[in-house]
């Protein structure tokens, strides 16, 4: 798990980093984010084939990208919470595809 702590201004802030989110899933991390007062601090498309192909927005064809996003929260345990519930939704869609193709 990538946590960063910075302060700024005499105010902690921690970080973290989803790297490689699901297209599908983005939509839900975003409202996951709120619900646990998570500020998105960065949300970005970066392509799987060129090291400087990178977009803070989501391209016209976004296959061959991968998406990465940056949450910041006040309170750690907000953030590990969120990494939790990330980690455990993959790993059950995963589980889930895996029994599919049995």
């Amino acid at each position: 798990m990538l946590t960063n702590q910075q302060k700024n201004q005499d105010k902690q802030y921690f970080q973290t980093e989803f790297k490689n989110v699901g297209k599908e899933i983005l939509p839900w991390l975003e409202n996951l984010a709120f619900e646990y007062r998570c500020k998105i601090e960065k949300k970005e498309w970066k392509s799987k084939y060129n090291n400087y192909v990178i977009y803070d927005y989501e391209p016209f064809c976004s296959d061959g990208f991968e998406i990465n996003v940056t949450l910041s929260s006040r309170q750690g345990e907000y953030l590990n919470f969120v990494r939790f519930l990330y980690d455990n939704k993959v790993s059950t869609i995963g589980y889930l595809k895996n029994c599919l193709l049995l």
